[in-house]
């Protein structure tokens, strides 16, 4: 699911970056973590998260969070994080009535030592796209769009514009070359990470290559396909991809902790990242670089009580309170998840079905996240960590998601393995 904008950069998959609109310094009250950590698990932090409407399940997919099993997750965590070398990750794991899990682990900064914690902001890469889609279909129910209308109606210069549509945009069926896979665009991000990108330029880096395949025929994850969504939205609501965002689908859904920047601003208290995805292959830190090089496709900012609350939301397609966010005819055609060449994994409109969970995950130079949720057991796990650094060709939130589901809901595994890098 990651495979971020380049997988971290060049790893075409999916999960990606994108840039954001808010022009304003990005801050605001965080939840605190609780400062105990549990017997024998050195470093490890609690924090509290607000209840949140939780219908029964229809069946019950998930294991009771009892004391041993909790403990069994505190091993399976830690040694994921010995393993692939993860200075700190964020877990929420949350059931209707088997109780939560929400911990933190490790360091947020390698340099101080400062302590991993639950209110910390961190990116979030491709799960971006998933704001991006919503945001798009909250117009295809105002009948501002139509999901089979051709992208080149709203943005020119788009090689085969006028069969391409919306709708294989966005399930990664349009054969656009993925712009973060193109060797001048890799130079020249990894040699000025904090440069700005503008959606055009992206583009100009994908349009240069010929489409590899003909629309519709088959799943190919690319990042080029968000980027013309998101100036589809821009084109038809009148308004910046930020500000629709927000208005659209951040302020209905209550989140008022995510964020689409305009730059390299990243709101306190946030997590340093750690990247070897650089011009010499040394780790760097990544926390000032400037995501705009995913804009659409990945570079939105989110905290852990709020990815809580967008798994169920965009899973189900309502809000908190019960109201509709997308109406459910336009919900069952995002849910609708044809197979990818990804064993077990399927993906709709901007959305993963992997062994019934549901979601997204994210990656992008120097952080991972992956947000999702199982509707049969109402089940929703959020994993945020600060490093995109593969460990034996997997990405480490892959390897958290797959040892805590192997504890807690072994009929449903998380397993999606990281695509090869483009060189």
């Amino acid at each position: 699911m990651t495979h971020a904008c380049t997988r971290g950069l060049r790893r075409g998959a999916v999960t990606a970056t994108a840039v954001g609109m808010l022009a304003a310094p990005l801050a605001g009250p965080t939840p605190t973590a609780a400062s105990t950590a549990p017997a024998g698990v050195p470093g490890a932090v609690t924090a509290a998260s607000p209840p949140g409407p939780s219908p029964a399940p229809t069946s019950s997919d998930v294991r009771t969070l009892t004391p041993e099993v909790t403990r069994r997750l505190d091993r399976a965590v830690q040694r994921v994080m010995h393993e692939a070398g993860v200075p700190g990750v964020i877990v929420g794991l949350w059931t209707p009535d088997q109780g939560q899990y929400v911990k933190s682990f490790g360091v947020a900064d390698k340099a101080t030592g400062r302590r991993m914690s639950a209110d910390l902001y961190m990116r979030i890469g491709s799960e971006t796209k998933t704001f991006t889609v919503t945001a798009l279909l909250r117009l295809v129910d105002r009948h501002e769009v139509r999901l089979d209308d051709p992208v080149g109606k709203y943005v020119d210069g788009v090689p085969g514009g006028d069969r391409i549509t919306l709708r294989e945009l966005a399930g990664m069926r349009s054969g656009l070359f993925n712009y973060s896979e193109d060797d001048d665009f890799y130079k020249a991000l990894t040699s000025d990470p904090r440069r700005p990108f503008t959606p055009r330029e992206l583009l100009a880096y994908a349009f240069r290559h010929p489409a590899l395949f003909p629309p519709g025929q088959r799943f190919d994850y690319s990042n080029t396909n968000l980027v013309l969504l998101g100036l589809v939205i821009e084109k038809v609501s009148g308004r910046s991809l930020a500000d629709y965002i927000r208005t659209a689908v951040l302020e209905p859904a209550g989140l008022h902790h995510t964020y689409f920047p305009s730059g390299a601003e990243f709101p306190q208290p946030h997590a340093q990242g750690y990247t070897e995805q650089t011009a010499t292959g040394k780790v760097e830190e990544t926390a000032d670089w400037n995501p705009s090089w995913g804009w659409a496709a990945g570079a939105m900012i989110s905290n852990l009580d709020d990815l809580r609350v967008w798994a169920r939301t965009v899973a189900t397609g309502r809000l908190p309170d019960g109201h509709i966010l997308i109406s459910p005819a336009t919900q069952k055609q995002r849910l609708t998840t044809p197979p990818t060449p990804i064993p077990g994994a399927g993906y709709g409109l901007g959305i993963f079905d992997v062994h019934g969970w549901i979601g997204h995950n994210g990656s992008l130079p120097g952080y991972e996240s992956l947000t999702v949720y199982l509707p049969s057991a109402r089940a929703t796990l959020v994993v945020l960590l600060n490093t995109d650094i593969d460990h034996k060709g997997s990405e480490p939130s892959t390897l958290f998601g797959e040892a805590i589901t192997k504890i807690v809901t072994p009929g449903h595994v998380f397993g999606l393995p990281a695509q090869p890098a483009a060189r």
